[in-house]
């Protein structure tokens, strides 16, 4: 399937802005499954110096200053996206839990330092001893790893409760244990805490969600939103996408943007500014089959 994405994120201060400095992270990745086929990234007003480069994670993220006197900054991202469908990984037939969460446990092999890194505390997402006894409920002695993920994504899902006003994308991952509810982006957040508390590897990520009308209604243009979900890695197969939001493994509806250790690695949109005051964000998403867009853009690195 082949997805045109328009991201428009739209800044409003109550006050002017002499100059502001942000990273804005909105280019969807290159992955097994996922081709970026094109991509343009407009700003306004124009910015005085504006370069794109690879993060640590090996997301793309665009560096751009705004030195003049400004009031509101929009920036709109346009991606065309071909995701295809892959072979799913065969929970039952992956490597016992325990036997994973071995290969990080010093010494660790060099094969395995990358996703090692992924087994720490990170600013947003911390190990406790209550986060380790609620995975290993989902967790029996020699449980496949992926059968015990994908039992706790199922619980997670039962067991919170989606509420958009519930959280905000500051809200500690204990606060949402303790309300129970929350939004996609915490859900992720709890997932990765229960696994890293059990010593395995997981991550997050972040990127769109396909959504369909009700039926017989027309698709709102622009309604959809910034989705997260979360990976685990798994030996012999690598890393293995769980959505706790949705109860499933993500597939041709779900497009990746980024990945890091929490939401702080991946923000689509973060920077400093001088002056402005209060502000108001407006977010819209637009996740649409080519067929149902308008023409392909082509990939433009000035653009990017």
């Amino acid at each position: 399937m082949t997805y045109r994405i328009i991201h428009r994120t739209s800044y409003e201060y109550a006050e002017p802005v002499s100059a502001s400095h942000h990273a804005a992270r909105v280019k969807p990745r290159d992955t097994d499954g996922q081709t970026r086929e094109s991509f343009t990234l407009s700003i306004t007003p124009e910015p005085a110096v504006r370069k794109m480069r690879s993060d640590y994670f090996g997301n793309r993220v665009c560096f751009f200053s705004i030195q003049e006197l400004h009031r509101s900054f929009e920036l709109e991202a346009v991606s065309v996206v071909s995701v295809s469908p892959l072979t799913p990984a065969a929970p039952g037939l992956s490597t016992a839990w325990e036997e994973v969460g071995g290969l990080f446990r010093d010494p660790v092999s060099p094969e395995v330092v990358e996703p090692y890194q992924f087994c720490f505390d990170s600013p947003m997402v911390r190990t406790s001893p209550l986060f380790a006894d609620y995975a290993r409920s989902s967790f029996d002695a020699e449980t496949p790893v992926l059968v015990g993920v994908r039992d706790l994504t199922r619980r997670i899902f039962n067991d919170f409760k989606y509420d958009p006003v519930a959280t905000t994308v500051a809200t500690p991952v204990e606060e949402v244990w303790t309300k129970r509810r929350g939004v996609c982006q915490d859900f992720a957040h709890l997932a990765i805490a229960c696994l890293r508390s059990i010593g395995m590897p997981a991550r997050y990520v972040s990127g769109y969600l396909r959504t369909h009308p009700p039926k017989g209604q027309p698709r709102r243009v622009g309604a959809d939103a910034s989705h997260a979900w979360f990976e685990v890695f798994c030996p012999g197969i690598g890393w293995v996408d769980f959505d706790p939001t949705n109860n499933l493994m993500p597939g041709e509806e779900h497009i990746t943007v980024a990945c890091g250790r929490d939401f702080s690695d991946v923000s689509p949109v973060s920077g400093i500014i001088t002056g402005g005051g209060s502000h108001e964000v407006q977010v819209s998403v637009d996740v649409a089959p080519l067929g149902e867009a308008d023409e392909v853009v082509e990939d433009s690195e000035i653009g990017d």
